[in-house]
């Protein structure tokens, strides 16, 4: 009895939500980033064609995101900070996470560099360089996964940013990036929406490499038991799509200038292309 509830209990808002909703778009709440890129212009387009589900992208900071995800108020996101994730499904209000990529986080700054961290390969002891210089840095502010992930990093250098020099916007990256250049300041930024953005900035690149500068992307579907009203089986459909070798293609095989802005991880000892 108890086993044939709990059938019922899941299954339900999924039969419910595909009758309800079967003509309404997706909606998929995903980072700047994504959008900032033109990633999701190029994936988004080709899943419609092949699937005939429409989706509706709300593009904030991975915080936002997951937000709307504890509210109903999204059926699917798409984010990159592992440990809110794995918060966010031990909780319930998501289901059936997937690694889909990956890029990394760069330190960009004004070409005279002030606090001289040019070439430096150790994100830890260029922060600190920056703090012991007081040079302007520009913080998202925004509970983005680049924000978590300049926290993170402060933290692990031992410094509490809290002075004039460390301001915090609450922007996206490309409007963080744009601040930074008329302040001649230093932030973090992820290397795709910096490829995105060069060519508007006089920012350089200026300190990169390392694991703790790897920047993963997760794709998770909102649990349908929580919201009964969530488009689980669309949500689904956009997660194998994109984890399934013709999503992988298109995001290894998405370019900026040339560059790769995005590395595929949901297959794994794959050769995607060839």
């Amino acid at each position: 009895m108890k086993k044939t509830f709990l059938f019922i209990s899941f299954i339900f808002p999924l039969l419910y939500s595909f009758s309800v909703q079967a003509n309404d778009a997706l909606r998929l709440a995903t980072t700047t980033s994504t959008e900032n890129t033109g990633l999701l212009a190029n994936l988004i387009p080709a899943f419609s064609l092949e699937t005939g589900i429409k989706v509706d992208v709300i593009a904030v900071g991975t915080g936002k995101a997951l937000e709307l995800a504890r509210r109903g108020d999204t059926d699917i996101v798409m984010v990159h900070a592992r440990q809110a994730e794995d918060v966010f499904v031990a909780r319930g209000f998501g289901v059936n996470r997937r690694d889909l990529m990956e890029n990394d986080f760069i330190l960009v700054g004004p070409s005279n560099d002030p606090a001289s961290i040019r070439g430096q390969n150790n994100s830890l002891l260029a922060l600190k360089k920056i703090a012991a210089s007081q040079s302007i840095f520009i913080s998202r502010g925004d509970n983005s996964g680049t924000h978590k992930k300049e926290l993170s990093l402060w933290k692990h250098a031992g410094i509490k940013p809290a002075a004039r020099w460390y301001k915090e916007v609450g922007q996206s990256m490309g409007k963080a990036l744009l601040m930074a250049n008329e302040l001649s300041a230093y932030t973090l930024t992820d290397r795709g929406t910096w490829l995105a953005y060069r060519d508007k900035l006089s920012l350089q690149r200026l300190s990169e490499g390392g694991v703790s500068l790897k920047n993963p992307y997760g794709i998770i579907a909102v649990n349908p038991a929580i919201h009964p009203n969530i488009q689980y089986l669309k949500a689904m459909s956009l997660i194998a799509w994109l984890t399934a070798p013709v999503g992988q293609q298109l995001i290894g095989a998405f370019k900026r200038d040339g560059h790769q802005l995005f590395y595929p991880t949901a297959i794994k000892d794959t050769v995607l292309n060839e």
